[in-house]
């Protein structure tokens, strides 16, 4: 079990019941997957670009991504319906946590100039979206071995449809936000 595992069992899901008041354990939110997506735009041109990415996202994850294809023709973009142009993994389970855990304590320390993640990220459904600039983050990445800094997107989805339930559970597992939200008009 992993040390996040264990530490939402013992304690984050008795402190979350008590602060949102909920009668039952089994209303308490969890987090149910993590999206992990990275766009290749020079794939249209050199399809090898989009292999060494593939590569890179299962180091990082340790799950063989998926690759997504484009969804409609754009001219400008040279670019075909069907046309592979990125790729993305779905954890869950152990495999999710590991990867929670390495970004919460080994990645996000290691971006330059952090000032901590947007509180304002959540989208209505209660899960949390983010990207980072630079794949070099992680520590299974070696800078020799990297052709293209590539930006990726995490995507963190929670069983509640409550913003403020979902805030406080990333920050219980001790999510770097930053200060205050803005208040929404």
């Amino acid at each position: 079990m992993n040390r996040l595992q264990e530490q939402y069992k013992k304690t984050i899901v008795s402190q979350l019941q008590e602060e949102l008041k909920y009668s039952s354990i089994m209303q308490v939110p969890k987090i149910e997957k993590i999206i992990i997506n990275i766009g290749v735009g020079d794939a249209v041109a050199t399809p090898k670009m989009l292999d060494k990415t593939v590569a890179e996202l299962t180091k990082i994850t340790g799950q063989k991504p998926v690759i997504t294809k484009a969804k409609k023709s754009i001219a400008g973009f040279k670019l075909r319906e069907g046309m592979p142009i990125g790729c993305k993994v779905t954890l869950r389970g152990q495999k999710m946590m590991d990867f929670l855990d390495k970004l919460i304590s080994i990645a996000l320390p290691r971006v330059r100039d952090f000032q901590g993640l947007s509180k304002n990220s959540f989208d209505q459904n209660g899960n949390y979206t983010f990207g980072v600039k630079e794949q070099i983050i992680f520590p299974e990445i070696n800078y020799e071995d990297v052709e293209k800094i590539r930006g990726l997107e995490v995507t963190i989805v929670t069983s509640t449809n409550d913003k403020q339930a979902a805030t406080l559970l990333l920050e219980k597992f001790g999510f770097p936000f930053k200060g205050k939200a803005k208040q929404e008009a």
